[in-house]
């Protein structure tokens, strides 16, 4: 039988319930985030407690308080005049036959209060042991051990984000949920990793274990690894599947735009770089960096400002000193299509990780990540139209994925206006793209953006502006700001949005040998770490 913590003795649909909480339950044992569940005569309400708070029935108790040697005195009173509250807000009420629906109506007085079970867990959030793959563990709720899970399906119908600030486990809930899309084979999953935390193998912070494995490491050939620097690759004991050559004729002029901020890009500057493309289309920043001394001639033969153009000519030099971009007008370097590559693995039904080794500057991400998304969402347009033309099952697209950090840089308010990630997280599944967003400044996303994004997980954060973007467009916002607050700093989360039944607050599953062998995998942690040293 569930626990009894209280009953309820107020409240309100649209405020929440009011449950004195029983004498006998261990107050400092129940916290905010706790999910509970209300019996009532019809329904059972799965509710959230939201704050909690003392009271006395008489306010002169509290100028002459007992002292802790008088316990007999402490325990009479506890029976009735002095007692602790908790807010409840309800979630979702089931009915006798297990069926979950919005709450509507609100349980009688002095219904009992109970702490959820496995039973109630598993009702809510699904079973990872069901048959249709669907449902993916990803934690438990707080004191408890029974799993929370995710629905994978709902997931990849939207866009979704994970917030947090810097040091709360990010990356940890990342590679959580793309290595539960991976084994149950629910998208595809293209991941800029800027700093090589997804695809081998990632230090862990604190404990005794050095690393942590990767989505390659554990999932083996489901898992390429595109390098654009293939030395730093090899040097943390892995070989690269593709080593990545991009050619300046992959660059447009959109994609020169998310750099506006990075390379300090004048508006008249952009506006150049329309007037070159215009004339030269592909070949346009191979022309202008081409340029030299001739830049003057050059900006009059365009019809642009001298200055814009010098200006831009200075700017966009830098990309020159890049290994990985290369003008293969001068027929040294074949263009073997690193897009082509990618969409064959990605039909192929298999995730591809885009590591940046050395190149960890903001300037290089925003660039690589503009060029390769616009050209696969480009790809992704064609083949749903494609799709809908012929109505063959054969031809309908792979879901993909697509995760993105530093957010904000992609889809603050202007770049999302500009690139093809705001784009994406506006048209949603049309096309079978979406977007993951990983993030430590939500309140830098479009608002527009932010009220797009399905499901969040929120690790903690501090900043009024970031509680308020992440709460955008939530029902009972006000009463999970206080949630939020009081998370811990690491290893719990609050989920909510499209994929979960109803808000829950989590800590987080291990990312340990249990997790490494429920993934399939064999290979010990104690064996990878060995296998390092031996490299190092």
């Amino acid at each position: 039988m569930n626990t009894v913590l209280g009953h309820l003795i107020s409240g309100s649909l649209v405020e929440g319930f009011i449950m004195r909480i029983h004498p006998d339950a261990q107050l400092e044992a129940i916290k905010t985030g706790k999910f509970v569940s209300i019996v009532g005569n019809q329904y059972k309400f799965f509710s959230m407690i939201t704050d909690l708070s003392l009271n006395v029935s008489h306010p002169d108790i509290l100028l002459f308080p007992p002292s802790p040697q008088e316990t007999l005195l402490n325990d009479i009173l506890k029976q009735k005049d002095i007692y602790a509250t908790a807010e409840l807000k309800p979630m979702l009420m089931l009915s006798k036959d297990d069926k979950p629906m919005p709450v509507k109506t609100i349980p009688p007085h002095f219904a009992k209060v109970y702490e959820a079970n496995a039973h109630d867990v598993a009702l809510i959030f699904g079973d990872e042991q069901e048959p249709t793959k669907r449902y993916f563990n990803i934690g438990s709720p707080l004191d408890m051990t029974t799993p929370v899970c995710i629905d994978l399906e709902r997931l990849t119908e939207r866009s979704n984000g994970i917030f947090g600030k810097t040091g709360t486990g990010k990356t940890f809930l990342t590679r959580l949920i793309l290595a539960g899309l991976i084994k149950q084979e629910k998208a595809v999953n293209l991941i800029f990793d800027m700093h090589s935390e997804y695809g081998l193998q990632a230090r862990k912070e604190g404990g005794n274990q050095s690393f942590v494995k990767g989505l390659k490491t554990l999932f083996g050939n489901k898992v390429v690894i595109f390098s654009l620097d293939p030395e730093s690759t090899r040097r943390r004991g892995g070989m690269p599947d593709v080593e990545m050559i991009i050619p300046y004729q992959a660059i447009n002029v959109e994609d020169i735009l998310s750099l506006q901020e990075e390379l300090n890009l004048h508006a008249t500057a952009l506006e150049a770089a329309y007037l070159i493309a215009a004339v030269h289309k592909k070949e346009w920043l191979s022309v202008l960096l081409s340029q030299g001394e001739r830049l003057k001639d050059f900006a009059q033969e365009m019809g642009a400002h001298p200055e814009s153009v010098a200006a831009l000519y200075r700017k966009l030099k830098r990309l020159e000193r890049l290994p990985f971009l290369r003008d293969t007008r001068t027929g040294a370097y074949k263009d073997t299509s690193v897009i082509d590559q990618m969409m064959e693995y990605i039909s192929q039904g298999t995730s591809i990780v885009v590591e940046f080794g050395n190149h960890t500057s903001t300037m290089i991400y925003l660039l690589i990540a503009n060029i390769i998304t616009r050209r696969i969402h480009a790809e992704y347009v064609a083949k749903t139209e494609k799709f809908l033309g012929s109505q063959h099952k054969s031809d309908e697209p792979k879901k993909l994925m697509i995760t993105i950090e530093e957010a904000h840089k992609f889809l603050n308010p202007q770049a999302a206006r500009q690139t093809i990630f705001g784009t994406i997280a506006r048209e949603m599944r049309k096309y079978y793209v979406s977007l993951l967003v990983v993030d430590q400044r939500p309140s830098g996303i479009d608002p527009e953006i932010m009220s797009q994004i399905g499901t969040k997980i929120v690790a903690q954060l501090n900043d009024e502006k970031d509680i308020q973007a992440v709460l955008t467009g939530i029902n009972n916002a006000s009463s999970l700001r206080s949630v939020l607050a009081s998370l811990d700093s690491k290893k719990q989360a609050l989920l909510l949005g499209h994929a979960l039944t109803m808000p829950v607050v989590i800590q987080t599953r291990d990312y340990d040998e249990t997790f490494y062998r429920a993934m399939g995998d064999t290979v010990t942690s104690k064996q990878i770490d060995q296998l390092i040293q031996e490299l190092f």
